[in-house]
Order: structure tokens, then sequence, then C-alpha cells
């Protein structure tokens, strides 16, 4: 009996071991070998205050402000608003009070089907195209694609990522960037400060099904034995990051959709670019474009493929590049 199943666990092993095997040569063979930097001629542009089209700049152009925010926004015309409006008053008010701050918004609207451009738009038109920029691309990338291309025609000496949903309050900032000076002294001017939602984890539980706990702690179970460790929250779509940390993970950042975030301080950790998590506020706003199950389940085999891409050479870092 203890031969047979000793026979048995064998065989289980040795099919496991061929189906990753099987697993790994998909994920080699099926891999993008560069990041998707293309960008269409459409995309190379944003409206100007007086109507005119002007060329982005670019990641490795010299900085021109003190912060660069980019937005993605999907179909976001009724949430875009509320988050536009708190952070302009909070960024408007830090240079009342600091005359020598310079800042811009990039608005990304990744495709959308609804009025997000035209939205954002009159924020441009509001403030001018110097502080608000929109850039809207040609087809849906999804959210990664869409942070990456707003980063890459980024001005500012640090770069936030901030959703579109204003879940967290926008006056973290001053928290992530108190994290981000943290970390002083950068090597190579390499930081990146994560908004992070670990410290409520404890209450959204209580407010979750059964089933959507299983999910989260799968989830995290697999990002630390795959990919990040060290950071609690990869999710939150709050981070900041100096300009030369965001060209260095962005530029060579695959995922397009919702496991970026993993393969961005997947990147980060394998160049040792260090990482601080802060506590930020955050609050569930409706109309997540998140469907749990599947969200989950495609995050899953992305966070599988992300590893084995790396381990087999489908995806290779850039160790040398640095900006002028």
């Amino acid at each position: 009996m203890l031969c047979c199943l000793c026979d048995l666990l064998q065989l289980l092993a040795a099919l496991a071991a061929a189906l990753l095997f099987l697993v790994a040569i998909i994920a080699h063979v099926t891999a993008r070998k560069m990041p998707n930097l293309h960008r269409h001629e459409a995309e190379k542009f944003f409206v100007a205050s007086n109507g005119e089209k002007k060329p982005f700049p670019s990641i490795d152009d010299r900085p021109e402000k003190d912060l660069s925010v980019v937005v993605p926004a999907y179909n976001e015309e009724e949430r875009l608003p509320v988050m536009m409006d708190e952070a302009l008053e909070f960024l408007e008010k830090r240079q009342k009070q600091r005359s020598s701050f310079k800042y811009e918004v990039i608005i990304v609207d990744d495709g959308s089907s609804d009025k997000t451009t035209q939205v954002a738009l009159n924020y441009s038109k509001k403030y001018g195209s110097d502080k608000v920029r929109v850039l809207t691309l040609v087809k849906n990338r999804g959210k990664g694609g869409a942070v990456r291309m707003g980063v890459l025609v980024s001005r500012g000496k640090t770069i936030l990522m901030a959703d579109a949903d204003g879940a967290t309050k926008f006056a973290d900032l001053e928290h992530v960037e108190a994290g981000l000076n943290s970390l002083k002294p950068w090597p190579d001017n390499l930081a990146i400060s994560c908004g992070s939602r670990a410290h409520l984890e404890k209450e959204s539980i209580a407010q979750r099904s059964l089933f959507r706990t299983f999910l989260m702690y799968g989830f995290h179970s697999l990002v630390w034995f795959l990919c990040v460790r060290g950071v609690k929250d990869t999710q939150c779509g709050f981070k900041l990051f100096t300009r030369e940390a965001a060209a260095r993970t962005f530029t060579a950042l695959h995922v397009d959709r919702w496991a970026f975030d993993v393969e961005l301080l997947y990147i980060a950790q394998c160049l040792k670019i260090p990482i601080a998590e802060i506590a930020v506020n955050w609050t569930e706003i409706e109309g997540s474009k998140l469907v749990p199950f599947w969200s989950w389940l495609q995050m899953g085999r992305d966070l599988l493929f992300i590893r084995l891409r790396y381990l087999t050479g489908a995806w290779k870092l850039d160790t040398t590049r640095k900006l002028d």
C-alpha cells in the first residue's frame, strides 16, 4: 500500500514537472520579446491651449517640472472630474504656497468610448496645456500600457501615477513624497515610493465575501512566491517615482494590463532600486473596471508568465540604461 502511494506521488510529481515545462515553453514562445513602446502618429501630439497640436516631449529630455501626475482613464467621464478637482485644488494650493513649484497632470485616455477625452480637455482649457495635457490613445492598451505612455511623455523630476477614480486622497502625496525622501541618498537618483492599503486589510476582509478574501490571499501569495517580496500591496494605484526610476522601469515593462504593477516592482527589485511602502487613505469607489474572478484569474496567469519569461530569457533587462 505504501509502495503504491509512493509510486502515485512520483507520477503526480512527474506530471506536474511536465506541465510546468510545457507552460514555460508556451510562455517563452508567445512572449513579445521587446516592450511595446510604439506610438501611433496621433499619440505623439497634444492639443495646446490655443487649439494647435504640439509634440509631446520625451522622458529622456531634461525635466521642466517638479512633479508630473499621470492619470490613466478608460471610460471615466463620470468619475474623472471628482479626482481632477481634488488633485488640482491641492496642486494649485501648493503652487501658491511655493511659487517655485511647477507641476503637470497628464490624463491618458485609454481608447475610451465615452467622453473622457472631452472632459479631460475641459481641464486643459481651464488650467492651460502647460499644466494639464491629454494623451488620447488610438486603441485600448490596458492600464499598464496607458500609464507607460503617459510616463514616457512626462516632464517631472518626480512622476506620480494616480487612478482616475480618486480612491486615494490626493493629500496623501505628501506621505509618499516623505517615503521617497526617506530613501535618500538615492543610488543613481533611483527610488520608488508605493502607496499601500495593507493597513486596511483587516477592515476590508470583514466587508468581503469568503470567496473574494480567498482570491485576495491567493493573489498575494502568488506575488510573494513568484515575483515581489517585501511589498505587501503591489496593486495600489498611487506610486511615486524619481524620473530616473520611472524611465528605467517603464521602458522595460511588458505587461499592459492589471498585473503591470507586479512586473514594474519586479523590475525595480532586479535593478536594486530602493522601494518604500507608505500607508495611504483609500476608499472603494463604485464603477471599478475590475471583474473579481476573471481579473484575478488573468492576473494569476500573468504572474506565472512574468516569472517564466524572465527565467527562460524571453524577457531581459537592460541594466546599463541611464538618462542623459
